[in-house]
């Protein structure tokens, strides 16, 4: 089975979890995600199935939205629900306004520390693994872009939020370190992912409608059209001699897409048979052959 699959993942399984079980209701091997989610998140997860994993290097690096519930009182050393309690709990006196005020920091490009309990790699090993061995962390902040941080309602003592934010940014430390600007501590109580890149929730599936369309055997027409993927880049459709030179790792003269660097490559309607790459004028060569 060949294609991307949408799922809305459910709290309480790894990403990880996730492939597994699509293995299992696919029978196809090659599975695999595009940008994890927190055991405890939901939402939306991108799957590449059988030769579409060959896609992922084209997926990097898309935006992500999020809407979930903030904590204040305490801080956890995960930064999430699902980590251990650090410092005394308080009940603290705060506003909504005071919320939006500091929560204004955190907008535009901002200088961010990963959280301790991550994957970031430190000399080849993951930080969670250091962090569970009780070995310090010494984790690089990163330069992340957050385009939209809104917060909606605070009830004490939580807070509800929404929030648009690139690649490789941590909500768990956005939580965290709003409780630290606040005085109080904070940790991340609930998150949902509502859109990664293009793709959004309203379009997932729940593992439990993924298994029964595989039984009916119409999953694959539940995947989206092959041609709406990775929509900045243009598509065009190749005869059988062309599609049997670029299969060869030969170059091929296709039409003229200009301000574009790669073309998703056709043999049919539905068929994507490999991603091009310019290299001059109209001279495309192939750079990930799926047929």
């Amino acid at each position: 089975m060949n294609g991307l699959l949408l799922v809305n993942k459910p709290g309480g399984l790894t990403s990880h979890d996730v492939v597994s079980r699509v293995r299992k209701i696919t029978h196809e091997q090659s599975v695999g995600h595009l940008g994890t989610l927190d055991p405890m998140a939901t939402g939306v997860l991108p799957l590449l199935l059988g030769r579409f994993t060959r896609l992922a290097q084209f997926f990097r690096g898309d935006d992500k939205a999020y809407s979930g519930v903030i904590r204040f009182g305490v801080a956890t050393d995960t930064y999430d629900a699902m980590g251990v309690p650090v410092g005394e709990a308080c009940q603290p006196a705060l506003t909504l306004d005071a919320i939006r005020s500091a929560a204004c920091c955190f907008q535009g490009e901002i200088e961010q520390m990963p959280p301790p309990f991550s994957a970031k790699k430190i000399a080849g090993t993951p930080a969670y693994k250091l962090a569970r061995q009780g070995k310090p962390v010494e984790l690089r902040a990163a330069r992340i872009t957050v385009a939209r941080l809104e917060i909606a309602e605070y009830a004490a003592p939580d807070a509800t939020f929404a929030i648009e934010i690139s690649s490789g940014g941590y909500i768990r430390s956005i939580a965290h370190d709003l409780g630290q600007r606040l005085g109080c501590g904070a940790h991340l109580a609930s998150l949902c992912r509502t859109r990664a890149g293009c793709f959004v929730l309203e379009d997932t599936l729940t593992l439990e409608q993924i298994a029964a369309l595989a039984e009916q055997g119409s999953l694959q027409g539940a995947m989206p059209h092959p041609r709406t993927l990775l929509p900045e880049i243009p598509n065009v459709t190749v005869d059988a001699r062309a599609a049997a030179n670029l299969r060869n790792g030969m170059s091929c003269n296709l039409p003229d897409f200009s301000g574009s660097s790669h073309v998703k490559i056709f043999t049919g309607p539905d068929e994507l048979f490999a991603i091009g790459r310019r290299i001059a004028g109209t001279l495309i060569q192939p750079c990930a052959v799926l047929g």
